[in-house]
């Protein structure tokens, strides 16, 4: 089982010890959790504009939380200021707990996290959810517009989860582990499990997969480039 993460190697180390791209098999998506943008309510934001503007206006001088270089919420927060056209300092913690507490208190202006964690906060009002990056609105945060929608087209980054397996994996066992797999994904009662834990569905074949995680890894090693994020020895 591999994440969003794992696309995401080849822009953090400069060397590894497979190669990304031709020692797995790509075989089914488990899901998609968008990542929310969220600040603390002493931030006084109550959209995306608000940050942006508040960004453009203090050049370099905001700063945004992540779980570490290369995390989900380090990359998500990459593409939405490059794609919004503004500098911001990267705060890297060692986990996202540690994160978490800094944004709340506003020692740290905004974060991207997964839903599952951010809906508890938001929901008692000690974080504000300004945006999701997702190419849709979530059904737990329906008024919380997505990044496309607040005019950053190119700011959605995804956070999702998938079954590879080693290249040299017989075909049969490929097709036996899809079959099975879309098949649990379809029972009810792990639909509403993965529903409330704000996770979408990603109906994809393993070539559709299979495209996609390519997709994912040339753009994530672009926006490496793109930002300077610096590599991992």
């Amino acid at each position: 089982m591999h994440s969003s993460t794992f696309a995401a190697a080849q822009a953090i180390y400069k060397t590894l010890p497979y190669d990304t791209l031709n020692d797995f098999t790509p075989i089914i998506p488990l899901g998609l959790q968008p990542t929310v943008l969220v600040a603390a309510p002493s931030k006084g934001w109550k959209t995306l504009g608000d940050l942006v503007k508040a960004a453009k206006a203090n050049p370099g001088k905001l700063t945004f939380a992540s779980a570490g270089i290369g995390a989900a919420s380090h990359l998500a927060a990459e593409r939405f200021r490059l794609s919004a056209g503004f500098d911001a300092l990267h705060v890297p913690y060692k986990g996202p707990n540690e994160a978490l507490t800094d944004v709340i208190t506003g020692r740290v202006d905004f974060y991207f996290l997964p839903l599952a964690p951010a809906l508890p906060l938001i929901n008692d009002h000690k974080l504000v959810a300004l945006a999701v990056s997702s190419p849709n609105r979530n059904a737990t945060l329906p008024d919380v517009p997505t990044t496309a929608e607040a005019g950053l087209k190119d700011a959605s980054y995804n956070f999702w989860s998938g079954m590879f397996v080693p290249r040299q994996t017989p075909k049969a066992v490929d097709d036996r582990l899809f079959e099975e797999t879309r098949k649990a994904l379809a029972v009810p009662a792990v639909q509403e499990k993965l529903v409330k834990l704000g996770v979408e569905p990603m109906a994809m074949s393993p070539a559709e997969f299979d495209a996609y995680f390519r997709e994912e890894v040339r753009s994530t090693v672009k926006l490496g480039k793109d930002v300077g994020i610096p590599q991992i020895e």
